[in-house]
C-alpha cells in the first residue's frame, strides 16, 4: 500500500497535475513539511536565519511601492537646445513665483559637469499628498493664464522632455533631511550668490533587476552611510539632502542627491562664509575614502550594480535647495 501510494505521488508530482493537487498530495504524504515556522527550534541558528531574512514583515519594512497615500518625488529633465538655454532659463527665473506658489518645488538646477547632458533643466518636486496631489495641482497650474503664457515662450527651447516617479528612501538617520524640509524652509540667504558658491551632487546607481536588489542595497547603504558622514576632515557643508528610489519609469534606479558648498559658519567670529562647492565636495570625498567600513559597504553595493554615474549641478537663483 505504501509502494502504491509513493508510486502514484511520484507520477503526480512529475506530471501536468495542477500545483493544488501536488501540494495537497504532499500534505498528505508528510505534513511535517507544511509546519508552522513557529514550531521549529528556536535554537536552529541556520531556520532562524532563513525566516528572518523572509518573512512579510522584513520586506516590507524596504517596501517602496506607492499607494494614493505615499509622499512621492518627480523628477523631470527637459533637455534645452543650447541656443535657447539663455532664453530658457531668462523665462524661467522671471515666472519661478508661479512655479512656487503652485507646485512644491525642492530643486531647480543645471548640471555644470559630469553624466548629465549639458543645457539641461533638471527639477524635483516633493508631494507629501503622492499621485493624487500631483495630478490636482498640475491640473490647477495649467489653468493659469501666466502659465499658458511662459509654456508658450519657452516650448520651442526644448528638445525633449522626460519624468519620473520617485521614493524617498527610508535611511533613518537625522541627519538626512529629506526634500520636504527644503519645500517648506527654503533657502534665501545668500540668493544668487549662495547658489553660484554652492552646487548639487547627483550620484546615480543602475541595479540589477530583481525585487530584492533595491533592499538589499538600503540595508547595505544604510549601514554603512554613518561612517562616511563621519568621516574626519568632511567639509562642514556637505549634507545628504535625499536618497530617491525609482517607483515610475526606469526601474532599481537609486540617486543620491548631496549638497556642498555655500554658507556655512566657519570664521573665528562665528559668522558665515562662503565656501566653493567643487573643493567642498573633493574634501569630503578624500575623507570618506579613506574610511573602511564605507569602503567595504561600496564593495557589496557594486555587486548588485549594473552602473555609476554621477553629476554636478548648479542650483538656479530661485531654487530652494541651494
Amino acid at each position: 500500500h505504501r509502494r502504491g501510494k509513493l508510486f502514484l505521488s511520484i507520477k503526480m508530482i512529475s506530471s501536468k497535475a495542477s500545483f493544488a493537487s501536488k501540494r495537497k498530495l504532499l500534505h498528505l504524504l508528510s505534513p511535517s513539511i507544511f509546519s508552522s515556522a513557529s514550531s521549529l527550534p528556536e535554537n536552529n541558528p541556520i531556520t532562524a536565519t532563513t525566516i528572518k531574512k523572509t518573512t512579510p514583515s522584513t520586506i516590507s519594512s524596504h517596501s517602496l511601492s506607492t499607494t494614493t497615500t505615499t509622499p512621492i518625488v518627480e523628477l523631470r529633465q527637459y533637455h534645452l537646445h543650447p541656443s535657447q538655454t539663455a532664453h530658457y532659463t531668462q523665462q524661467t527665473t522671471l515666472s519661478s513665483p508661479l512655479r512656487t506658489s503652485h507646485l512644491p518645488l525642492a530643486l531647480f538646477a543645471y548640471p555644470e559637469t559630469g553624466s548629465l547632458p549639458l543645457n539641461t533643466a533638471f527639477h524635483l518636486y516633493h508631494y507629501p499628498g503622492g499621485l493624487s496631489e500631483r495630478a490636482t495641482l498640475r491640473t490647477q497650474l495649467a489653468k493659469e493664464t501666466e502659465w499658458k503664457e511662459y509654456l508658450k515662450n519657452v516650448k520651442g527651447c526644448m528638445m525633449e522632455q522626460r519624468s519620473g516617479i520617485f521614493v524617498e528612501a527610508k535611511i533613518g538617520l537625522d541627519d538626512v533631511k529629506g526634500l520636504k524640509y527644503y519645500v517648506d524652509n527654503p533657502r534665501k540667504d545668500g540668493g544668487a550668490t549662495d547658489s553660484t558658491k554652492s552646487i548639487i551632487e547627483l550620484r546615480k546607481y543602475q541595479l540589477q533587476l530583481g525585487y530584492d536588489t533595491v533592499p538589499k542595497f538600503l540595508s547595505i547603504y544604510s549601514q554603512a552611510l554613518p561612517y562616511k558622514l563621519r568621516a574626519p576632515n568632511t567639509h562642514s557643508t556637505t549634507e545628504l539632502v535625499t536618497v530617491l528610489v525609482s517607483d515610475v519609469g526606469s526601474l532599481n534606479t537609486v540617486y543620491e542627491v548631496w549638497k556642498h558648498g555655500g554658507s556655512g559658519v566657519d570664521d573665528a567670529d562665528g559668522g558665515a562664509l562662503m565656501h566653493c562647492g567643487m573643493e567642498a565636495m573633493e574634501q569630503s570625498r578624500q575623507s570618506s575614502r579613506g574610511i573602511q567600513e564605507w569602503r567595504e559597504g561600496i564593495a557589496e553595493i557594486a555587486k548588485l550594480a549594473i552602473s555609476f554615474e554621477s553629476s554636478v549641478l548648479k542650483p538656479s537663483e530661485f531654487s530652494p535647495l541651494k
